[in-house]
């Protein structure tokens, strides 16, 4: 902003004023020129390593052919992809009370088992953090595609969900393999308590898995309270926030997949991208107030059938 006129002179005037008393006063010896501060230069960004190079090159080609056999979609579904009550229903008992993963000997192995219905209880803070290595432009796109996408999965759930810049219960992790390899005890900072596999397959992460989020719960309890996504900072821009859209929705209960979802997020065969029409009626179903966090199968399934025929306007 322009200073208004005379301000500059104004202060000028005043210097004058000290320094023309100070001539009149009895003489003293001048004391030392002011030392001025040395300008703080920012220290300069780490650069990812080999490794991390030829990652951001394999998934450069993986976006390519997916996008080149027409998947990854962003539409969010058309007429390409009716679906009716019947299939929203079980798409929904499929993707929110089975589990996708089981744990044995401290490993994950992929194995649907019937569970109970998950989500959170409390408001969400949704904390973001990324490895040294990864470029400042990337992180200031991620931000911006973090905070829009947290305000839509807050407005369709109707659940208390934002970010934050202090301590939240949801971290969001985006890593270059640099850092991820060697971040165990920042996890066991964040999330007190977090279980040593959760810890391990972090570290541990194989080329072909893309991203992943664990959901924490108290004891026996089916309400989260705690959660952590990893994204690879790696991935281009449509593979990265294909990764965001998935991981952190899949963070708020939805934890399963189903080649039966379509239009969805939640199938494997990568078709689309980004949260798609059906994704945001299972959110909404999954945070009606008619379910509650530790419902059976056999408890949820009437109640899921009365929201989905009111979301599509009737029985089909």
């Amino acid at each position: 902003m322009t200073p208004p006129a005379g301000w500059r002179r104004g202060i000028l005037a005043l210097c004058l004023t000290v320094i023309t008393a100070c001539e009149t006063a009895a003489p003293v010896t001048s004391p030392p020129p002011a030392t001025r501060p040395e300008p703080q230069i920012p220290a300069p960004r780490a650069v990812p390593g080999d490794a991390s190079r030829k990652l951001s090159a394999h998934y450069a080609r993986v976006e390519r052919d997916l996008r080149t056999q027409g998947l990854l979609r962003q539409d969010g579904g058309g007429p390409d992809t009716p679906y009716n009550a019947r299939q929203l229903t079980e798409n929904f008992l499929r993707i929110a009370l089975y589990d996708e993963y089981v744990s044995r000997a401290g490993t994950l192995v992929a194995e649907q088992t019937e569970s109970r219905l998950r989500r959170w209880e409390q408001p969400v803070r949704v904390q973001v953090s990324f490895g040294e290595t990864v470029p400042d432009a990337q992180r200031r796109t991620d931000r911006r595609n973090i905070d829009s996408y947290i305000k839509r999965l807050a407005d369709v759930s109707g659940h208390p969900i934002s970010t934050t810049g202090g301590t939240g219960n949801f971290q969001v992790l985006v890593l270059n393999e640099d850092e991820r390899p060697t971040y165990g005890d920042t996890l066991r900072r964040m999330i007190p308590g977090i279980d040593p596999t959760a810890v391990r397959t972090i570290e541990t992460m194989t080329e072909d898995t893309f991203c992943l989020v664990f959901a924490f719960s108290r004891g026996t309890d089916s309400a989260y309270t705690r959660a952590v996504a990893v994204i690879r900072g790696e991935h281009p821009d449509l593979l990265r926030l294909s990764c965001i859209h998935e991981e952190l929705a899949q963070g708020l209960g939805l934890a399963n997949d189903s080649p039966r979802a379509r239009p969805s997020i939640f199938n494997d065969d990568e078709e689309f991208g980004l949260l798609t029409t059906q994704d945001e009626m299972m959110l909404r179903m999954l945070y009606d107030d008619r379910l509650r966090p530790g419902m059976s199968l056999t408890e949820a399934r009437p109640i899921a059938k009365t929201i989905a025929e009111e979301l599509l306007g009737g029985p089909s």
